[in-house]
């Protein structure tokens, strides 16, 4: 695997490579969601490149930009193993040199609510870093997942508005056996949040039985049938602990600090008052110190097989 840390090395380097490129953006700490990125890439195009760049740019004032886990060598050798071509892992400097003062803006509901609203600057930042990536390797496919819904409209809308000629595919979410979506910030999780994280895939999942019952559903049903499994806070008890271990609800105080829950879609992540095939149930809460995002869609045709609990 080729490892490239300057703009110009990579693209002399990436010259060699054979086309269709795919292309894996990440921050590093990677994990199976990630990977499962470069198996797409692999299974349709002749080189995969990725890039590992924890951006500063998308982290807003108290996020937790020194504190994102950083794992190089781990980073490089799962690439590697996955069959990556070539790695780009530049410096900040390298991406925004001393007197960088250009930005990228994606106006409108996309980018100002829900992520938008909670992270102010988050999508100029990532709109920003992902366009450069995009002018560097020049790939054929860009591949992201799904778990990061609104990411993935946000960069299929200004992919569309420039006309930069690559294909944007979204890659199904990947979970651990219990339904947790992986995430790198998982690492964060406390035990006791841990076994309680995987609610908030469950109560998505209660969202969504919901809105397969018979004639129209509305969307406050399935709102509120997903709100019911996601009180805020911590089980306090032993009896509580051990009703979270076994994916119970407990009857004391709510356990999530939820941030946003909505129906949404896909493309445009305008509010559905009227459900759809692109409709998508959306949350982000908080377990302690740890914001967790997730989504499922409320389409039955459009269930990907391995959105599941096992």
């Amino acid at each position: 695997m080729i490892v490239v840390r300057t703009i110009a090395e990579a693209r002399a380097a990436l010259r060699s490579l054979p086309r269709p490129l795919g292309f894996t953006p990440t921050m590093g700490a990677l994990h199976e969601g990630h990977l499962s990125l470069v198996d797409a890439a692999r299974s349709c195009c002749a080189s995969v490149a990725g890039s590992v760049f924890v951006n500063p740019t998308q982290f807003g004032q108290g996020e937790d930009f020194g504190a994102y886990p950083r794992d190089e060598a781990r980073d490089f050798s799962l690439l590697e193993d996955r069959g990556v071509d070539l790695v780009f892992a530049p410096s900040p400097a390298e991406m925004y040199p001393v007197g960088f003062a250009t930005g990228v803006h994606v106006s409108g509901h996309l980018t100002e609510a829900y992520e938008g609203a909670s992270r102010p600057g988050h999508f100029d930042g990532m709109v920003l870093v992902v366009t450069k990536l995009l002018h560097v390797v020049q790939p054929d496919v860009l591949f992201l997942g799904e778990k990061d819904a609104q990411q993935l409209a946000v960069v299929g809308r200004f992919v569309r508005d420039l006309d930069l000629p690559v294909e944007v595919v979204g890659v199904p979410t990947v979970r651990e056996p219990d339904g947790l979506a992986m995430s790198s910030r998982n690492a964060y999780l406390t035990a006791e949040h841990r076994a309680l994280a995987p609610n908030l895939y469950r109560a998505l999942l209660a969202g969504r039985a919901a809105a397969g019952g018979p004639g129209g559903t509305s969307k406050d049903v399935v709102v509120a049938a997903t709100s019911a499994l996601l009180m805020p806070a911590v089980p306090h008890d032993d009896a509580e602990r051990a009703a979270a271990l076994r994916g119970e609800a407990p009857s004391a105080a709510p356990r999530f600090d939820l941030d946003y829950l909505a129906i949404v879609d896909a493309d445009t992540f305008a509010p559905q008052a009227v459900l759809g095939p692109r409709s998508l149930l959306i949350a982000a809460a908080r377990l302690g110190p740890t914001r967790l995002l997730d989504n499922v869609t409320l389409s039955a045709s459009a269930y990907p097989a391995k959105d599941a609990t096992t």
